[in-house]
């Protein structure tokens, strides 16, 4: 079942190539990765309000139960080659948005950002919470600030 769980939790090991290629890099770019990984898939996601928010929920916390259940050689709580939740964060961050390039790629520039220098305390969140949980809900806290930016552009402009 580790294997598994490391699976889903690198993306079908997709984490792993940025390692691969850049090998005396300490941050790889798995994170950029797996959010691109999720922008890819955005338009197949269910379209109506109701669908995608239990889209959320289910996806949500099966990265939790993932992202608690991987483990690796590196014992580091929030390890690098986790991006699950980097894609979580990111369906948060294009939740109930126009699924338009525009607005994906948006949302993606700010996650990136958001997920980056994880502002507001946001660190403070993964620091606190054990297991998945603190994995995931910093990245789904930054994907909720997306959200509420680009939202606030929809409704001013």
């Amino acid at each position: 079942m580790g294997n598994l769980y490391k699976a889903f939790s690198t993306l079908l090991f997709i984490s792993y190539i940025p390692g691969k290629i850049f090998k005396f890099k300490k941050n790889t770019g798995a994170g950029f990765l797996g959010t691109f990984v999720a922008l890819m898939v955005a338009k197949c996601l269910p379209q109506g309000n109701l669908e995608y928010l239990i889209f959320l929920i289910i996806f949500t916390l099966f990265s939790v139960f993932v992202s608690g259940k991987s483990e690796f050689k590196e014992k580091k709580h929030d390890n690098p080659k986790i991006i699950i939740d980097e894609a979580c964060g990111y369906f948060f961050a294009i939740a109930f948005l126009p699924r338009s390039w525009e607005f994906l790629i948006a949302a993606f520039i700010l996650f990136r950002i958001f997920d980056t220098i994880k502002p507001l305390g946001i660190k403070k969140i993964d620091i606190a919470l054990e297991n998945g949980w603190g994995i995931v809900l910093d990245d789904v806290a930054s994907g909720v600030i997306t959200n509420a930016l680009i939202w606030s552009y929809i409704l001013i402009f």
